[in-house]
């Protein structure tokens, strides 16, 4: 309370002389809410949160201050206590930290000590330590009793942690390991303050960069490991895959300490197994063999035929015998192509290439059948028949179907080479005019197919001709020269070959002596025809010599005095 003088101070608060019912404590606003900071002692944290009776008790007064009140109920007082913290509350301390209990906690939270600066101690702490409770390194010495905030043994990890080495190493653990983490020791730390090559088993390549609780699990480094095999530590990655080896299927002989990968085991080590590396071979990843990649990866594989590991690039074509899918009867390891299957194999095939056929390509012949699985080749290698029309296509729209169809001497059809050699197609050589209906003599041998053989609709090329639609008659193929003058009665068109054969035009076979009613003698039988035959019209805008009718009687060629005539000598 605040310090008086005399009778001066006590009326701020208390008035007299007002009656027996009068309260004499003037609480501004209420006893509930009286302004406690009022008394020199202001309420916080959780103090402000009690009723004024969990204070102001009896048992809270001093025994000496107790005889100095002179109310008779001290439970009706709010006098006697003190500001010290252990006037009212035990001191769980036991006096061993004095009674200042604000230099540590608070009135908002006992068990928090914000005001508590562990640094000021002679063991600041650092690491994890900063996140350790309290209670876990003040613990009591024995159950019930009082937490041991002072006298603690520090020097030493030892005091607090158990050995999980069990005494391994002299050394303090301070010299592997800090507070930050007891994992996190630096493996050069740990190599420069202890030696591994010392032991049976020095450290080399990855095993070097090893944190030491990988091996050594149990942290006991006394406990011996065993390491005479890489399975003592490491798990059989291929499944035990390689037991039936000499060595049980020991890592070290594909593998290395440096690394896991690249695998040692090369060429040369693939040169002693069952299927040496060869040719194209050598350049193959080993995932591109032993598949599927990790844990289930097979090393040992069927490699007896091709197709255990590649696809038939074929598609089944070769499949049957004799052949069956051996693919090094036209292959080589040294690449697909090009095919070992040459001319000279050819030749033993169904169809031997000949002539123009050994300059076409191969690929020429054996075109793609369309879309192709991966790795395979949809071109076609096996025909069922041996026809031309199997490859080119028939120009004459099936004229000579049945030509064609005649059989050699070997059995295969005869095709287009019924008139064409695989020398040429242009070569005719082979197609004998003279079996047909039209036999070719005379000049007649010596015209192009194509001006007998017209192609339809203006067409250039002779294959599209319709072949055997060609006419057999003159005027079938020639115009008439003479406008129709020596037609017969009747007929659609004149007899060429009453004057004229196929050997050439002229001369003429007209005999004049007995197609005509004038014979010719003397000396008219070396006249020329045009020196008599004379008349010349126009027939369908053509100039054409007309040889009927011609006079018969000398005055009409030689005048009113024709020439004597001439009597033989």
């Amino acid at each position: 309370m605040e310090k008086s003088s005399g009778s001066q101070g006590c009326p701020r608060c208390h008035s007299d002389h007002n009656g027996l019912n009068f309260q004499m404590i003037k609480w501004e606003p209420s006893q509930e809410k009286f302004d406690h900071s009022k008394t020199g002692w202001s309420l916080t944290g959780k103090h402000a949160e009690l009723s004024c009776n969990r204070c102001h008790a009896p048992d809270k007064i001093a025994a000496g201050d107790k005889a100095l009140i002179k109310m008779k109920d001290l439970n009706r007082s709010f006098l006697g206590l003190r500001e010290q913290c252990v006037s009212c509350h035990a001191d769980v301390h036991g006096g061993r930290l004095g009674h200042s209990c604000e230099q540590c906690h608070n009135t908002t939270d006992w068990k928090q000590v914000p005001n508590f600066d562990h640094s000021r101690t002679r063991y600041p702490l650092t690491g994890a330590h900063e996140r350790v409770t309290c209670e876990k390194c003040h613990a009591p010495s024995q159950p019930g009793g009082a937490m041991r905030w002072t006298g603690l043994v520090f020097d030493r990890c030892e005091a607090c942690h158990a050995d999980p080495h069990h005494g391994s190493f002299a050394s303090p653990c301070a010299s592997c390991h800090n507070t930050a983490s007891w994992k996190s020791v630096q493996t050069s730390v740990v190599a420069s303050r202890f030696d591994h090559s010392k032991t049976k088993y020095p450290l080399l390549g990855k095993h070097i960069t090893v944190a030491c609780e990988q091996c050594h699990k149990s942290g006991d480094f006394r406990k011996p490991l065993a390491f005479q095999k890489c399975s003592d530590c490491h798990a059989d990655a291929h499944n035990g895959q390689f037991m039936h080896r000499p060595d049980k299927g020991e890592c070290s002989s594909c593998h290395t300490v440096q690394g896991w990968k690249p695998s040692s085991f090369g060429l040369k080590e693939h040169l002693a197994t069952g299927y040496p590396l060869e040719g194209r071979h050598a350049a193959v990843k080993c995932e591109g063999c032993h598949i599927p990649k990790g844990k289930e990866t097979r090393y040992k594989i069927a490699f007896a035929k091709c197709t255990d590991c590649h696809a038939d690039g074929h598609q089944g074509q070769f499949a049957l015998a004799p052949l069956g899918n051996r693919c090094d009867e036209c292959h080589t390891l040294r690449g697909w192509k090009p095919s070992t299957f040459t001319v000279a194999r050819h030749q033993t095939s169904r169809f031997p290439l000949v002539s123009s056929h050994v300059a076409v390509a191969c690929d020429e012949c054996h075109k793609s059948q369309g879309p192709a699985v991966k790795g395979t080749s949809s071109a076609q290698y096996v025909f069922k028949e041996m026809t031309c029309t199997a490859c080119h296509e028939d120009p004459h729209k099936g004229q000579f179907r049945e030509l064609m169809a005649r059989t050699r001497a070997d059995g295969r059809p005869a095709g287009c080479e019924v008139c064409h050699s695989v020398k040429s197609w242009k070569d005719l050589s082979l197609f004998n005019h003279d079996a047909t209906k039209f036999p070719l003599i005379g000049s007649h041998r010596a015209v192009a197919c194509i001006d007998c053989h017209r192609p339809p609709n203006l067409q250039t090329p002779l294959a599209t001709a319709e072949f055997n639609q060609a006419p057999m008659t003159c005027e079938g193929c020639h115009n008439d020269v003479h406008g129709g003058q020596f037609t017969p009665a009747g007929a659609a068109a004149p007899e060429c070959a009453s004057c004229h054969n196929s050997s050439k035009w002229k001369p003429s076979t007209f005999n004049h002596d007995t197609r005509t009613s004038f014979p010719l003698k003397g000396l008219h039988k070396d006249v020329a025809c045009a020196r008599c035959h004379s008349d010349k019209r126009m027939v369908n805008g053509e100039q054409v010599l007309f040889y009927k009718p011609t006079p018969t009687k000398c005055e009409a060629c030689h005048g009113p005095n024709p020439p004597k005539e001439r009597k033989p000598a």
